[in-house]
């Protein structure tokens, strides 16, 4: 019976991996708006309490960890985790960004999506323009997605000399990590 239970688990947990495969979730804001501006993508914001709020670890489930969302995911978005957790440890700075950001889009509860265009800095702070947002949708990834294609038709593609700077910038972070990983 021990080993039957043990194979099931594992079984489970490829599939959620397998699930998730691909799909990278950003949480530093900064680094995400390059990939965004790179990408010439919107950012799709997910404020959520990872380890306590139910409806959250429901809206994973039944939508993001759906092969359906990580298709579009890969194709329409960048993704970026605004998490509050309870139990799971973060450091100062990552509570920090989360909850300015909460403040700034005024999260009065969880789950919440939030999609946005990173705008030009207003008085050396990042402004976004809101193309939209939602929290859970009851009926799976078809439905849910119907609502976020909505939003993300409101998205008007950054210009070309913003996607080149977020290239030359990301090249330059790229460049170095890989010195850092030397020394």
């Amino acid at each position: 019976m021990k080993k039957i239970l043990i194979t099931l688990l594992l079984v489970l947990g490829s599939i959620t991996i397998q699930a998730q495969e691909g799909l990278t979730w950003h949480t530093n804001i900064n680094e995400a708006i390059n990939v965004s501006k790179a990408e010439n993508k919107p950012l799709f914001l997910f404020f959520t309490g990872s380890d306590w709020c139910g409806w959250c670890i429901r809206l994973q489930n039944e939508v993001f960890k759906t092969p359906e969302f990580i298709s579009w995911a890969k194709e329409k978005v960048v993704l970026v985790e605004l998490d509050f957790p309870r139990r799971t440890p973060q450091s100062d700075e990552l509570k920090m960004q989360n909850n300015q950001l909460q403040q700034f889009f005024a999260i009065r509860g969880y789950p919440s999506v939030r999609i946005v265009k990173s705008g030009a800095p207003v008085d050396g702070k990042t402004s976004f323009e809101l193309l939209g947002e939602t929290g859970y949708v009851a009926g799976g990834p078809t439905v849910w997605l119907d609502g976020a294609n909505k939003m993300i038709a409101k998205f008007v593609p950054y210009s070309i000399e913003e996607q080149k700077a977020a290239k030359k910038e990301g090249k330059k972070k790229t460049s170095k990590k890989k010195a850092a990983k030397k020394a």
